[in-house]
């Protein structure tokens, strides 16, 4: 079984869940938040139920994942496979067994005339302070994005 932690951000947005949405999964306004882990970050795929999809750093490395669940301005979970490294897909070795698969799901609700986003996310313990410090800037740049 994969040693991961449960982790779960949150923030309320003033505006829609179909703006919230777009701003979230959008290549050019995706870009803009996930900065806040690693600039330059980008995303290669489609985001559908059951495809690849692929999140990169301008180096090539970073996770290939699959959309296990997706429901239209309310909810995309996905599930991460392996790592990428120098654009090599690893889904194999104990590395990446000792985690996968791990799952980050984002859920969208209406709140108070604007969205309640919350986050769920399956964490290797190593990198719990890393996510912990970086997620609330990732949120927030995503709601200055949505205009609120």
């Amino acid at each position: 079984m994969p040693e991961t932690l449960k982790r779960r951000y949150t923030i309320t947005i003033a505006a829609p869940p179909a703006r919230v949405w777009h701003e979230l999964l959008d290549l050019p306004t995706y870009e803009r938040w996930t900065a806040a882990f690693h600039p330059g970050s980008t995303y290669e795929g489609r985001w559908a139920l059951g495809e690849k999809i692929r999140f990169v750093s301008p180096s090539g490395d970073g996770m290939v994942a699959e959309i296990a669940e997706l429901e239209l301005h309310r909810r995309v979970s996905i599930r991460h496979l392996g790592f990428i490294a120098q654009g090599v897909e690893d889904t194999t070795s104990e590395a990446v067994r000792a985690w996968a698969p791990a799952y980050e799901d984002y859920t969208l609700e209406p709140a108070d005339g604007g969205t309640q986003l919350v986050v769920d996310m399956d964490v290797a313990p190593a990198w719990l302070d890393h996510m912990d410090a970086l997620w609330p800037r990732a949120l927030e740049l995503l709601r200055q994005g949505c205009g609120g």
